[in-house]
């Protein structure tokens, strides 16, 4: 259980109400960082409109290489949300979800690409305390993605940072999205409310 209770439904404004809808139509629950955000309106607006960019901005590297990036950093953090999260995610784009098993011994692994492996091996110099990336290997990578991909690449696994990190620092751990039983984890606090209605 999160550290920080979600706002429930019957709580919320009309917009984070209409956040909550969203949420569940694109994702069958409302995902738990959402309502723990409802708390500050201000910065679950920002959150929204900003994953949103994100998404729509990032379309330089291929899906399958930002995608493990952003995996890779969820799983160096120990984010289980986000791991939980990260797998839907790549498992309803088609992704081969079962080779993320495998994804510790990436350096060696057939079941990834020269391209993964480098922006798994990047994620991890990114996502190391002190930070231990090299002239070197953002110059390979920006050989073989373009400046704009680096740029994506290095985002989108500094932004996965700080996603994997807040969630953990709340205790909001995963959600049951790659069980397929997301679609029955109501908004936290709503199962109570639910719970004493029926009582």
């Amino acid at each position: 259980m999160a550290r920080v209770p979600g706002v429930p439904t019957a709580d919320a404004s009309w917009f984070t109400r209409l956040v909550y809808l969203f949420a569940r139509r694109r994702y069958g629950a409302v995902p738990e960082p959402v309502t723990v955000a409802a708390h500050h309106p201000r910065l679950l607006t920002a959150y929204g409109a900003h994953e949103m960019l994100v998404e729509h901005g990032s379309r330089t590297l291929p899906p399958t290489v930002r995608e493990l990036a952003v995996y890779r950093t969820a799983v160096r953090v120990n984010g289980s949300w986000c791991i939980d999260f990260g797998t839907m995610l790549q498992k309803h784009a088609g992704s081969d979800v079962e080779r993320l098993r495998a994804i510790d011994d990436y350096p060696n692994s057939p079941l990834f690409t020269r391209q993964e492996r480098l922006a798994l091996a990047y994620a991890d110099a990114m996502t190391e305390l002190p930070l231990r990336v090299s002239d070197g290997q953002v110059a390979e990578l920006e050989a073989e993605f373009g400046r704009a991909g680096l740029v994506e690449l290095t985002y989108q696994i500094g932004l996965e940072n700080m996603r994997a990190r807040m969630n953990s620092a709340l205790g909001i751990t995963d959600q049951g999205f790659t069980s397929g039983a997301a679609c029955r984890v109501p908004v936290p606090a709503d199962a109570a409310a639910t719970a004493n209605r029926v009582a």
